[in-house]
């Protein structure tokens, strides 16, 4: 038997450099208002108001894709959306395959994406980075595509279990 395990994270430098962009901005514009007038913010609005800003740009490095395909299926987590791992039954996919995409114009970006706000047609996707992913053709004729970094990995275990969903 043969698993496929994978974990991802959002930790491209791009993202990165654009959270502390738009964390030290308004951080700034807090520290110097009250540099300039200390008696219009306590201390401790001062920092509750910079913990909230770290907090709040730093909430997508929790975010974590993880998939695993073995002999019942394939399975995936996207935590925090998913607490427990959705499961996809071989017989429940008509075709599964490693193909490369455009996350933005195919998909609208990284995430959970998809469905009712873009192109139907080509179904939902769970990425986290990069433009390969496993592509799931439901027998339903619905589609979802999940990203993968360690796409000759995924190729060669979905050729193991290929006959289970033909």
């Amino acid at each position: 038997m043969r698993i496929f395990k994978e974990e991802q994270r959002f930790n491209q430098v791009w993202l990165i450099v654009v959270l502390l962009v738009s964390a030290v901005v308004p951080i700034s514009i807090y520290v110097k208002d009250y540099l300039e007038d200390p008696s219009e913010n306590s201390t401790l609005e001062l920092f509750t108001l910079i913990l909230i800003v770290l907090l709040a740009t730093g909430f997508i490095f929790f975010f974590k894709l993880t998939t695993r395909i073995d002999n019942t299926g394939i399975h995936y987590k996207f935590f925090p959306f998913h607490w427990n791992f959705k499961s996809i039954q071989w017989n429940e996919i008509d075709t599964a395959y490693v193909r490369t995409y455009d996350p933005l114009t195919d998909y609208g970006g990284w995430g959970i994406k998809g469905g009712i706000l873009w192109n139907k047609s080509k179904g939902r996707a769970i990425n986290v980075s990069g433009d390969i992913g496993i592509q799931i053709v439901f027998k339903n004729g619905k589609k979802l595509l999940i990203g993968t970094q360690k796409h000759h990995e995924a190729k060669n275990v979905l050729a193991t279990y290929k006959s289970k969903f033909n």
